[in-house]
């Protein structure tokens, strides 16, 4: 699978690893402005490495769900357009607008996920993706809520938490009902298990009905 314009995979460490160019945020390794994109603190770098086709490419333009300090979202804003960047926490929300300084096309919003309608006056429509990953209850309907955003043609990239939906249930169960919310809404492209670097994580490609 080919990565979008602006991720390469450098040696970091002796290991081939993903990478994209831009200011160090959260203390990772850098080789001449290419900054290492560690999937074991990223839901979308884990999907990357795993090999699934998000479909996302250089100067996309984004609608991040769930930025929280802005670790993936940074990456994201190396490669792609106009960025908007939505955390609820204050706390990391400070970090996010730290990470935000350096690039340009990044947009942080202290805004909740769950409520679109309190930064839809904000964020562009016909957008070619939104990436999420809200550690929340009710995931599909964030996704679905946030719909609207997307282009007929635009790509939802997310990844589901079992344990934020029912910390007693098999994550697979969790996962089917998850996947079958989201069905009324999107056509699933691809799933898979994240847990080689997040457990209990199923990443989801899907795309407008």
């Amino acid at each position: 699978m080919s990565l979008p314009d602006g991720v390469t995979r450098r040696e970091f460490d002796e290991e081939d690893r993903l990478a994209t160019r831009g200011t160090p945020v959260y203390g990772e390794p850098t080789d001449e402005g290419w900054r290492l994109w560690d999937a074991r603190r990223s839901k979308l770098g884990a999907m990357l490495e795993l090999g699934m086709d998000t479909g996302l490419s250089g100067g996309d333009r984004v609608l991040y769900l769930g930025a929280a300090s802005g670790t993936t979202v940074s990456h994201v804003a190396d490669f792609a357009g106009p960025t908007y960047a939505v955390e609820f926490a204050s706390r990391p929300a400070r970090d996010l607008l730290d990470a935000a300084a350096d690039r340009d096309r990044l947009f942080p919003l202290v805004k909740d996920a769950r409520k679109p309608e309190t930064y839809a006056h904000v964020v562009e429509s016909d957008l070619d993706a939104v990436v999420q990953d809200v550690a929340t209850s009710g995931q599909a309907r964030v996704s679905t809520l946030n719909r609207q955003f997307l282009a007929d043609d635009g790509r939802l990239i997310a990844a589901y938490k079992a344990r934020s939906e029912d910390v007693t249930a098999e994550p697979g169960d969790v996962f089917d009902d998850v996947l079958a919310e989201l069905d009324e809404e999107f056509e699933i492209l691809d799933t898979e298990r994240l847990d080689l670097f997040h457990n209990d994580h199923l990443g989801v490609v899907a795309t407008p009905k």
